[in-house]
């Protein structure tokens, strides 16, 4: 799947989803372009799960369409997406937590190649080409230090810096975040920060998060949601600097920005 110069990877039009008299969606609008970080903020309520839930199948639309570079995309299903390069972040695979972290990541790149299913379990373990592949992985994650340690020996903020970086095996072009530095310490937040800046370029990611400090910090452009629609989506700092997107979500957080 290619898309032609200048058409958008992700170009979303009049998305709604109505759940009976509550419009949790309403004509939202939404571009992304191939390897950009764009962030999608707004207050609780807003319908940021609900249209991530939407761009990854895994809930219908009432209205509106999705395009993935080029490509009608709105009817097909999660893994139909998926094939096709677009990923929601508890698509990755789960983690195998007695297992190392290089073996996990071993594993996402074996389910990957073709005729993946029919291959023994001892081939993932003794592959040296599979070996070097996810030691490069790792680096790029920056886990590389901790690759021969068991998944329960990391931090909670380690395991979900792997979960993102395991979706990279699959060749992504679009990875939906949502809210990836939820729980997690000043030091690990700083660890997905860094993540999310090393993807830029690999693939575009769609980042939902609260933090509007990192939201500012990591993204090329910026829309926000609020009571299901999209008030104002462009440059942070034009966006920062929005009267309506001040009193309606940012406030006095703005003064900190």
């Amino acid at each position: 799947m290619t898309a032609d110069a200048g058409t958008p990877l992700l170009q979303v039009r009049g998305l709604r989803k109505r759940f009976g008299a509550l419009v949790a969606t309403d004509d939202v609008d939404l571009q992304l372009q191939a390897g950009e970080v764009h962030a999608l903020i707004g207050p609780n309520g807003a319908g940021k799960t609900t249209l991530v839930a939407q761009l990854g199948g895994q809930l219908p639309s009432d209205a509106g369409s999705v395009h993935l570079a080029g490509i009608d995309i709105t009817r097909w299903a999660p893994h139909r997406r998926a094939r096709a390069g677009l990923l929601r972040s508890f698509q990755i695979t789960r983690l195998l937590r007695s297992l190392s972290v290089q073996d996990n990541m071993v594993f996402a790149l074996q389910a990957v190649q073709p005729g993946a299913a029919f291959l023994p379990w001892r081939i993932a373990a003794t592959e040296r080409a599979l070996q070097a592949q996810a030691r490069e992985q790792l680096t790029m994650i920056g886990l590389n230090e901790v690759a021969d340690q068991r998944i329960e020996q990391l931090s909670h903020g380690q395991q979900r810096v792997l979960e993102v970086g395991l979706s990279l095996a699959s060749g992504p072009r679009l990875i939906l975040l949502d809210e990836p530095m939820a729980g997690l310490g000043a030091q690990e937040s700083q660890a997905m920060c860094a993540l999310i800046e090393r993807l830029r370029g690999h693939c575009a990611v769609l980042l939902i998060e609260h933090d509007v400090q990192a939201v500012f910090q990591l993204a090329d452009r910026v829309s926000v949601l609020v009571g299901g629609r999209v008030i104002a989506s462009g440059a942070p700092d034009n966006v920062r600097k929005d009267a309506s997107v001040v009193a309606a979500y940012l406030g006095d957080a703005e003064d900190g920005l």
